[in-house]
């Protein structure tokens, strides 16, 4: 699964968002995310020095602003879902479809909420970034659920590749059953190695434009990159066919016509 992080960058305009979407489904994506927070909830922080805490403002999204924007991706068949920062937004995310949800990073610490969340929706996707290690051990009590998704994350914006620390993806991989990856960094390497290396889920900022405003904006990847991402999937998708031991039918004329064939007696 390739995940087009949408996030909050269409910055509230949902016609943008809209186009988004569009660009994510013609980049050849099958799921889009957004992220639902209130407000009203947030705590004071460095957002409110900095201009984030007014595009938070205006960014959120209420029931029925995600509710257009679900609908509006179904109408041209892709998949849409949030990541949920309270409870309040659990219960808009539940209302509206019961197939994903993402507990972002800052929450995955929060054990019940991933317990309601696999009793409640069929996939529930847990990102790792900021997490401390005996945090990251408890989640191990998930490892063999197959609805489960951890994902490798960095919580930095954006992350430079000295940080990646995909040596702690591969202790995931050695410890859980359905592993994936959630990059900040700038570009797509990070994912295309991600991928490389089994990652069943990628998750990448996504932007139409790395001049909007905002921070996520400026590292996001753009439809170009995404196209390469999905590309690549399915190409590994192609290269990991299964066709056994013996000759495949491609092989049938080198094996018959060429061997031996500098070895005249």
């Amino acid at each position: 699964m390739v995940i087009s992080e949408i996030g909050w960058n269409f910055l509230g305009d949902l016609q943008l968002a809209k186009k988004m979407i569009d660009s994510s489904k013609k980049s050849g994506c099958k799921i889009v995310k957004f992220q639902l927070w209130d407000p009203s909830n947030l705590k004071k922080g460095e957002w409110d020095n900095d201009g984030r805490r007014e595009i938070y403002q205006k960014a959120f999204l209420n029931h029925d602003r995600y509710l257009e924007l679900f609908n509006y991706s179904k109408s041209i068949n892709i998949e849409c879902f949030a990541s949920i920062f309270s409870d309040k937004e659990y219960e808009i995310l539940k209302s509206v479809s019961t197939k994903y949800i993402k507990i972002p990073s800052v929450e995955a610490y929060d054990i019940d909420l991933i317990k309601k969340s696999l009793n409640d929706f069929e996939y529930v996707f847990v990102s790792t970034g900021a997490l401390k290690k005996n945090e990251l051990e408890n989640l191990l009590q998930f490892k063999d659920l197959e609805k489960f998704f951890i994902l490798h994350c960095v919580s930095t914006y954006p992350l430079d590749y000295d940080y990646c620390n995909f040596k702690k993806f591969f202790y995931l991989k050695e410890n859980f059953r359905n592993v994936g990856y959630s990059g900040h960094a700038k570009g797509i390497n990070d994912a295309l190695f991600a991928l490389s290396n089994g990652a069943k889920v990628i998750e990448k900022h996504f932007t139409i434009d790395n001049k909007l405003e905002g921070r996520d904006n400026k590292f996001a990847i753009l439809p170009k990159e995404l196209e390469q991402i999905c590309n690549y999937e399915k190409e590994i998708q192609k290269m990991m066919i299964d066709h056994g031991l013996n000759i495949q039918r491609s092989e049938i004329d080198v094996y018959e016509n060429y061997r031996g064939r500098f070895r005249k007696n």
